[in-house]
């Protein structure tokens, strides 16, 4: 694929003339490179913001004098502008230019690092927090949507792969990073660091950006479905806010009222797309026709889900149900992420000969592995050492890594174009809702038994019943995937 081949289909509008695509990777010229390099660092910039936060918080507590309330709100207040806003950040995309889009919301972004960085108080921290995340609302629906319109065949599948490795290898570098620049004290800025070196990638982003990525729309821009945008949004905070919010507060009346008002405002959302159908939806419903998407839409939200149970009780067993010190889970978290990327790697290698062949291996080899590490568990008890759990956690990481870049790759291949962004907004979406959801089950799988208390037997006992609903929820991801095409055409080359 040259350089001049990024935009290949001529409904957008682009920089750059279309030319036909070559059927390799490697072959790629340097202006598609970048503009590869530029999409996936955006992307990393958004998932380690998501996480990073997570080993500085006791710092930042110390700093600002933030109360309990207040650090759970410094995730809180991330997470839920984002969940919120990816649906309407994907349409804009595709009504006013996607590479626009991308650049307005890394510019809201790098601002708002740049406040968090310079915060002097929780309010200030709070408010710089949620606009990150309405920056990031904006600017991630953007990258999958550029990812599908402007590569195809062979190249795709490959980028699409290494999507997969920059997501697993987010998961660890957040943590890690957080740490690190925290403990080195940089200047004596302590914790600040961890958003203000955004900064300077947020302006690499801008200047490469704007110079190496092709811009893409739809031929003929409608107005925005401002009534839909409105209602996504109600339903999205009604929904996700008592998900993420109840098990703190033992689940109180307030969020089954919620939950139920967000489904209600839920139905009166979809009634109102279905009338606007022709005349510019927020979300087209046809896009749900088919199998392929609406499978993969209920795939994803079930690899949220199980992500969200795991890696947040993983989390709790690993320090109260081994001893583990915060360092040593987090060289855990490592193990998992090198398997990961050696998933994603098989992934980008493959091309996308296998079709859904591969995640749904991917999804077997973590079962497995998940079913040996529960017997490992109860077999060792206490004495298990991060050295012996090598292997089963390496084999789980490696699993979910041969999952999530097939999963984005083959649900979004018959999206046409001019809805990339929509598409690209509910696919964000949902994983979100995912993770909120298995957030939420923890309260009924993993704190039912703990009862919050550390003691060691009570995590290690709640942790296996953990393993059994994350090996359950495998299978049913196994068999959600047989909705993801067995041949895809053309991407072998």
């Amino acid at each position: 694929m040259s350089s001049s081949a990024l935009d290949n289909e001529p409904k957008h509008t682009t920089t750059q003339p279309p030319a036909r695509p070559a059927p390799g990777l490697s072959k790629m010229g340097p202006a598609a490179w970048i503009a590869l390099l530029v999409l996936l660092g955006a992307e990393l910039m958004d998932m380690i913001d998501q996480s990073v936060v997570l080993t500085a918080l006791p710092a930042i507590q110390e700093s600002t004098g933030a109360g309990p309330d207040t650090v759970q709100w410094l995730t809180t207040g991330y997470s839920l502008p984002i969940a919120v806003g990816l649906i309407t950040g994907g349409r804009l995309g595709d009504l006013y230019g996607r590479r626009r889009i991308l650049l307005i919301g890394t510019v809201v972004f790098t601002t708002a690092s740049l406040l968090c960085g310079l915060a002097d108080g929780p309010g200030m921290m709070i408010a710089a927090r949620a606009l990150q995340g309405v920056g990031a609302a904006v600017m991630i629906p953007q990258i999958l949507a550029t990812l599908h319109v402007t590569f195809e065949g062979q190249n795709r599948s490959k980028v699409f792969g290494l999507y997969g490795a920059v997501m697993s290898l987010a998961n660890v570098l957040g943590p890690v990073m957080g740490g690190l620049l925290t403990e080195s004290d940089l200047f004596g800025l302590s914790w600040r660091p961890i958003f203000l070196v955004n900064v300077p990638v947020g302006l690499a982003v801008l200047l490469l950006g704007r110079r190496f990525v092709p811009e893409s729309t739809v031929q003929k821009a409608n107005r925005l479905d401002l009534t839909g945008m409105l209602l996504s949004a109600s339903a999205v905070v009604l929904i996700v806010f008592p998900l993420t919010e109840g098990h703190l507060h033992h689940w109180p009346l307030w969020c089954f009222a919620l939950l139920a008002a967000g489904l209600l405002v839920l139905g009166v959302f979809l009634r109102h797309q279905k009338r606007k159908q022709g005349n510019a939806p927020l979300v087209p419903l046809s896009l749900f026709r088919g199998r392929q998407f609406s499978g993969g839409m209920a795939a994803q939200l079930v690899h949220g889900l199980l992500c969200g149970l795991f890696f947040m009780t993983w989390t709790l067993y690993l320090q109260h149900g081994l001893g583990m010190s915060p360092f040593h889970a987090a060289l855990a978290f490592v193990l998992l992420s090198v398997g990961e990327l050696g998933g994603a790697t098989v992934v980008a290698r493959s091309g996308g000969r296998f079709a859904r062949r591969l995640p749904q291996a991917g999804a077997l080899v973590t079962l497995a592995s998940t079913a040996a590490y529960g017997l490992q568990i109860e077999t060792a008890q206490a004495a298990l050492s991060l050295v012996a759990m090598t292997a089963p956690v390496i084999l789980i990481g490696f699993g979910l890594g041969m999952v999530g870049g097939p999963l984005a790759d083959m649900s979004l291949a018959e999206v046409p174009h001019e809805d990339a962004g929509s598409a690209s907004g509910l696919f964000n979406t949902v994983m979100h809702l995912g993770i909120a959801l298995g957030t939420a089950l923890t309260a009924l799988v993993f704190f039912a038994t703990t009862g919050g208390s550390p003691e060691a037997a009570l995590n290690r006992e709640a942790f296996i019943t953990v393993l059994w609903w994350v090996g359950g929820l495998l299978a049913l991801l196994w068999a959600l995937l047989f909705c993801l095409p067995e041949h895809t055409e053309n991407r072998a080359g």
